[in-house]
């Protein structure tokens, strides 16, 4: 009996296995590399969805970090990445062009906001008056993140010297960043200019303020009580249900009408280790680039990405999700894929920028 049983379950072992062998085996997946910033993690975690379901064949693999790092991980760091998206387009010209890319597309904006929640202290008196008065309270706590790593970290710094012309303050800059510091991040003036010195040592002195990599980061600190308050984009407190304070749109950097006035800071970030980082910062209304890197491993799926994005779609899907658009306007027209092309609108005057 035992050696039927045995001569038994042998033949089934065989049927088994020779049927396993001659189904079709699913096709593997093709892996898009998708790096992004950490801003557009709620908006670009739909896209995926998206876009995946009308390319069954696709797995795209979302990668989120501070937009210097985003750029970082295809130019110092060597890896792969298909798709680069980032909070600030200037940095794709100055830390890719001509090696890593030479075209890049503005898709959508942004402002800075102050988010906190009904744990924050005094968040029934602040205001558009007095926000930075709160801030600079004992027993407030606020945070925003690193300079060095995120463009919402060095744009912080440049709101911060902008309140400073605004309100005709001279002491909101230091009550709020220079005192907190050690080493002290300073401020010199060239003419109308003023350039921010941020030392390679970039520590907070005293736990008042809260540095953190990206500034999506800081959104746990507020939920539990770490922070009072934190310098954000206004999509990622919207995405995350935060209340915020709208600040004047003088020095919120949301607005192209008051470029010239953005332009009078300049943040000069201390590090040298970063081959590939353009240390100066200039003040300048906030867009959102995208490109494709010039080793991307997969350009043409790449390219079927990029454009989901820049459709009427794919603006929708980040409208609906509270990430502002604008209509997508490109560099170098005669650069970019030719399937972008049906969907980017040709902007000659982007070279003069820089």
């Amino acid at each position: 009996m035992k050696a039927r049983h045995v001569a038994a379950l042998v033949i089934i072992a065989a049927v088994v296995m020779s049927v396993a062998l001659y189904m079709p085996h699913e096709q593997e997946k093709t892996r898009l590399k998708v790096i992004y910033a950490g801003s557009l993690i709620v908006p670009f975690e739909e896209i995926e969805k998206q876009f995946e379901s009308q390319h069954p064949g696709v797995d795209v693999q979302m990668e989120g970090h501070g937009s210097i790092q985003v750029i970082r991980q295809v130019t110092d760091i060597h890896k792969e990445g298909d798709v680069l998206a980032v909070a600030d387009d200037s940095l794709i010209l100055d830390m890719m062009y001509p090696d890593y890319s030479d075209w890049t597309v503005r898709f959508a904006t942004n402002q800075m906001v102050i988010a906190y929640n009904n744990k924050s202290k005094y968040g029934d008196e602040i205001n558009e008056s007095n926000w930075y008065e709160i801030l600079a309270r004992p027993d407030v706590k606020f945070g925003f993140s690193n300079p060095m790593l995120d463009s919402c970290g060095y744009r912080t710094l440049m709101v911060t010297q902008l309140a400073e012309l605004y309100y005709h303050n001279k002491t909101i800059f230091d009550d709020l960043i220079v005192y907190n510091f050690d080493p002290q991040i300073s401020v010199t003036k060239n003419g109308n200019t003023y350039i921010v010195l941020v030392p390679e040592v970039f520590e907070p002195r005293a736990e008042k303020v809260v540095i953190r990599g990206g500034s999506v980061q800081l959104i746990a600190l507020l939920d539990y009580g770490g922070v009072d308050y934190a310098f954000e984009y206004k999509s990622v407190a919207q995405q995350h249900g935060l209340m915020f304070l709208e600040l004047p749109a003088q020095i919120d950097l949301s607005s192209p009408e008051y470029e010239d006035v953005y332009k009078k800071v300049i943040v000069r970030l201390g590090f040298q280790r970063f081959a590939s980082v353009d240390t100066e910062r200039v003040g300048m209304p906030i867009f959102y680039g995208i490109t494709i890197p010039k080793n991307a491993p997969h350009p043409e799926l790449a390219a079927e990405f990029v454009k989901f994005v820049l459709s009427k779609e794919g603006q929708r899907v980040l409208r609906d999700l509270k990430q502002p658009t604008i209509p997508p306007v490109t560099d170098n027209f005669d650069k970019i894929p030719d399937e972008l092309r049906a969907v980017v609108i040709k902007d000659i005057s982007r070279k003069e920028e820089r």
